[in-house]
């Protein structure tokens, strides 16, 4: 491993986060309660960010709910040319951005900006409201008689995000909604709640009027408001599983439109005549890139055959020159877990898949950096001979933890696969055609990925996965983005040209 250099940032006052509403930086109630934002290389304290209460959830509410006819009433044109000044906004603090990413989430620097990146690539799509609107036309349905779709608004919708994107998945939520015509109310993680606020802040410079796009920080709280205010219509998430049904559920009943991604179980398929350096190297950054804090993170490999002593060799001597460090530090391939709770999670499913049986090729978990010894590092850690009734196997741990199930043949492989109760991504390794059709076909997985480890759609296409990955009917961003955000209206018309029409008494049918 290399030896990062000693970190000289100077030791601060923490800084005091609040909420954004109606166009500006608000600071939290007076005595109310607080989370902490921490510096995950360093395991200092970086913030403290204020937790909304309901009331102060509400104001937000009422200020997107003021601002929301006018917005609606803005022509798509005018709100794209808004979104085309929000791109160019974001390209030009792109660095800014993603280091207040790497300060709060712990990601190296070249992740942060790859993040900053892929968010931007939704604010592009969104860009093209006009034309995405556009509905459908048919004339003559009937004798003089014409008919037409048109998509409008919700109202004021919701989005509560994970901590693992704090710029992405707020902006695969926010350009879409916006640029349909909606208002909303964000409520992103309290663990690294920063580049949410300055992107709220980078909208308003963009011309967004005040209320369209507000941010509250907060707990359990405020998303309890966001799940059960009538004035909500949508409501957007994006987070662990449990978590995720309970918002499909809450808010369903309290007759809101949901779209809730849960969970996680990747699995990269390896075919025993695929190359074992390349599987390798798409297995490092698949499966240890922002230290496998990703919902798209490759934690099993299932090798069929006998293609896993020859990866794992490949995997052993790649991982003993993994550089980990501060996200900062330039060459730096790894960074720390988001917190120093999260860290000791993550060790307990290793020490859990110790004790079940499954063999520890390696083990991160004492693992220091020179300089960072307070910081929430893991090492990479590596299982082999894991078995699907073990923790390790069966849940989602978020961590740098890659597990390597053997199996005999492609069909076996496929069936594990298609056994687990997540399908969020999925990937196969081969030369063979036949075999990588086979699996894209017949896997149970909302994106799919041939030789490629990280399936994420472009933005003009749409992020989901399927079981107990999502909740809900729709996926994000892309045409699905468009489609949730908007709901359908069908106007039929007649224009008649003299005299009264006559009393029908039967259902209409077109003449």
């Amino acid at each position: 491993m290399s030896t990062p250099a000693v970190d000289t940032r100077p030791t601060l006052a923490p800084l005091a986060l609040g909420h954004y509403v109606n166009g500006k930086r608000v600071a939290g109630a007076s005595g109310g309660r607080h989370g902490n934002v921490y510096d995950p290389a360093l395991g200092a304290l970086r913030a403290h960010v204020a937790f909304a209460d309901r009331n102060e959830t509400a104001a937000a509410i009422a200020a997107a709910r003021a601002a929301a006819p006018a917005w609606a009433a803005t022509p798509p044109l005018q709100r794209a040319r808004v979104m085309f000044r929000f791109k160019a906004l974001i390209e030009a603090h792109r660095d800014e951005l993603a280091r207040l990413i790497t300060l709060e989430h712990g990601k190296v620097l070249s992740d942060a900006i790859g993040e900053v990146t892929r968010g931007l690539e939704v604010v592009e799509f969104a860009c093209g409201i006009p034309q995405l609107l556009k509905g459908e036309f048919s004339e003559d349905v009937g004798a003089g008689i014409d008919s037409w779709s048109i998509r409008q608004p919700l109202g004021v919708c919701a989005g509560i995000t994970p901590f693992n994107f704090p710029a992405m998945v707020p902006l695969w939520m926010i350009p879409v909604a916006l640029a349909c015509g909606n208002t909303f109310v964000l409520k992103p993680s309290e663990k690294d709640p920063s580049c949410p606020l300055r992107l709220a802040e980078l909208l308003t410079e963009a011309g967004l009027p005040a209320g369209v796009f507000n941010v509250i920080n907060g707990d359990r709280e405020a998303v309890d408001v966001l799940l059960t205010h009538p004035d909500i219509a949508a409501v957007s998430f994006v987070g662990s599983t449990p978590i995720a049904e309970h918002i499909h559920r809450t808010a369903a009943q309290h007759g809101k439109r949901v779209q809730a991604l849960g969970g996680a179980k990747n699995h990269m398929v390896v075919m025993p005549d695929a190359d074992p350096e390349r599987v390798a190297n798409a297995l490092l950054g698949a499966a240890y890139g922002s230290a496998g804090e990703r919902c798209m993170a490759i934690s099993v490999a299932v090798t069929a055959g006998n293609s896993a002593d020859p990866l794992i060799e490949a995997l052993r001597a790649k991982l003993a020159t993994l550089r980990i460090g501060s996200g900062l530090e330039p060459d730096v391939e790894m960074g720390p877990l988001v917190t120093g709770e999260h860290r000791d999670k993550v060790r307990g499913y290793i020490d859990a898949g110790v004790a079940e049986g499954a063999k520890l090729v390696i083990d991160g978990r004492n693992h220091q950096v020179p300089g960072h010894e307070r910081g929430f590092f893991i090492g990479p850690v590596l299982f082999d001979h894991v078995e699907r009734n073990m923790r390790i196997y069966r849940e989602e741990i978020f961590g740098p933890v890659l597990a390597i199930v053997r199996t005999g043949t492609l069909a076996e492989a496929l069936e594990l696969v298609n056994a687990h109760e997540f399908g969020n991504g999925t990937s196969i390794f081969t030369n063979d055609g036949r075999a990588a059709r086979v699996f894209a076909h017949g896997v149970a997985a909302g994106m799919v990925g041939v030789n490629i480890p990280i399936p994420v759609p472009m933005a003009f296409h749409s992020f989901g996965g399927w079981k107990r990955s999502l909740f809900g009917d729709m996926h994000v961003h892309g045409p699905e983005g468009v489609r949730f955000y908007t709901r359908l209206k069908t106007v039929t018309s007649r224009w008649p040209t003299s005299g009264a029409d006559t009393a029908e008494f039967v259902m209409p049918t077109m003449k």
